[in-house]
């Protein structure tokens, strides 16, 4: 066996070329999504006002494995990736553990986190639509950040609707967006019928994704040459994700190793869901078998605590309904540190996977993540995003267990950005203000309540 390096990459020539669509191998596809005034499946021309062509045609096909990267697409790729697939040496030692830890580093580009790969995709297609420009929401603000900077590359207008509570927490972030040339407004907000409605109802709400969707996807609605882009949830998204699994795959397969253990934070679904597609479909085929762990904050836990049904993707229920884990459409997690994990549903690939029982999923509550956070940043030298750190902790909890054990597995999980922006979360935990939420049954009751009733 080839002597394995610290950091591995792959050749230009290496790099993957297709993304690859895991909906293809699942034997029980994702339901689809629902007109929510007639409650029946969403054909290409229900979705057109909202979102651009291409693009939903990625989403309404569960039969094409693979789809060609367009070459501006992967020219712009060059740019950053491929990104690195790390043998975390230091934090072994560290951890006195036999496990061999690796992660996949999705941070090295200006907006910080995985979700370039998908909004430059989304921002060629828009482009090569002819449209002018495109809304969104964002969470945390890696979203909002990588679409600004897909939009400038691509000179469209860009409008973002970022989360209250992290549009005040992270203003650094969302100067960057507005340094691409970026509008961000934070929601809700009183420039939308819906921001407008929701701040009516819960006045002094900090927001959430689902508040912000609502507005998104409004304001997309309401003007010529403007359509609605998301950056995790959907399918599409994570198809265009994948290209963090094949990597991953390719690098790990050039050195002969396999992973046991894959894991992952998960909000919505897409970081997720591109790490370990291309590994569940060889799960799924029969080719082999690995343990598949979905990371989400104890805080908002669609996954651990969620229902299996039929609920809408926003809070204003404008969007089409999805059949995934969700919390509810009303639900409002608690304003903290989670970063982009807030969202009340759960991609509805993951959510089958997870219904099929092909993967596993835990929550974590948030001084543990940052435990595990600042660990990993003393001894892997770089300051993790509270997102990736969700991994990082459960990487973490099953080394150790390897520890007790004596068993020599190999865990592979996702780096999904750093914490540079983050630093009034670090803040918080280094000056011991931290404290955790774990939503009552009744919080979660009063989210369940908003899960409308089909017939």
């Amino acid at each position: 066996m080839k002597e394995i390096p610290y950091k591995i990459y792959l050749e230009e020539n290496e790099m993957p070329k297709q993304w690859y669509n895991v909906r293809a191998d699942m034997k029980n596809k994702p339901s689809p999504l629902l007109n929510p005034a007639t409650l029946k499946p969403m054909g290409f021309e229900d979705l057109r006002p909202v979102f651009c062509d291409e693009l939903i045609k990625q989403e309404l096909d569960d039969t094409t494995p693979f789809f060609d990267i367009p070459e501006e697409i992967l020219d712009f790729y060059k740019m950053y990736r491929p990104s690195p697939l790390v043998r975390a040496y230091f934090l072994e030692k560290a951890l006195d553990t036999p496990a061999k830890i690796y992660y996949k580093f999705e941070g090295n580009n200006t907006s910080g986190s995985h979700k370039l790969n998908s909004a430059i995709a989304q921002a060629y297609y828009a482009k090569k639509q002819g449209l002018k420009g495109v809304t969104t929401e964002t969470g945390a603000g890696q979203w909002g950040t990588a679409l600004s900077m897909a939009c400038s590359y691509f000179g469209l207008d860009c409008e973002v609707y970022m989360v209250k509570v992290s549009y005040e927490q992270k203003p650094f972030r969302r100067e960057v967006m507005r340094t691409y040339g970026a509008s961000v407004t934070p929601s809700p907000s009183e420039s939308t019928a819906v921001g407008r409605k929701i701040l009516k109802e819960f006045p002094g709400t900090t927001g959430s994704l689902g508040c912000a969707i609502s507005e998104a996807v409004e304001a997309a609605t309401s003007k010529v040459g403007y359509r609605y882009v998301l950056g995790s949830v959907l399918s599409q998204v994570l198809l265009h994700q994948t290209i963090i699994g094949l990597e991953t795959k390719a690098a790990l397969d050039k050195y002969q190793i396999k992973p046991d253990i894959i894991i992952g934070c998960a909000g919505g679904g897409s970081n997720l869901g591109g790490l370990i597609s291309p590994f569940m479909g060889e799960k799924i085929r029969g080719e082999a078998d690995y343990r598949i762990i979905a990371v989400e904050p104890a805080s908002c836990p669609s996954l651990t605590r969620g229902k299996y049904v039929y609920d809408f993707c926003d809070t204003g229920m404008v969007c089409p309904l999805a059949k995934m884990y969700t919390l509810g459409n009303g639900f409002i997690p608690s304003a903290n540190h989670a970063g982009g994990l807030r969202y009340h549903g759960m991609s509805s690939i993951l959510s089958q996977l997870y219904a099929d029982k092909l993967m596993e999923a835990v929550s974590v509550e948030q001084t543990q993540v940052f435990d595990a956070a600042v660990q990993f940043a003393r001894v892997e030298g770089t300051l993790p995003a509270p997102e990736s750190s969700h991994a990082i902790r459960v990487a973490i909890d099953e080394a150790l267990k390897c520890k007790e054990t004596g068993e020599e597995k190999t865990i592979v999980f996702g780096l999904t950005g750093t914490g540079y922006f983050d630093m009034l979360a670090y803040e918080k935990y280094n000056n011991g203000e931290m404290r955790d939420y774990v939503p009552t049954e009744e919080d979660l009751a009063k989210g369940f309540a908003t899960i409308p009733t089909l017939q």
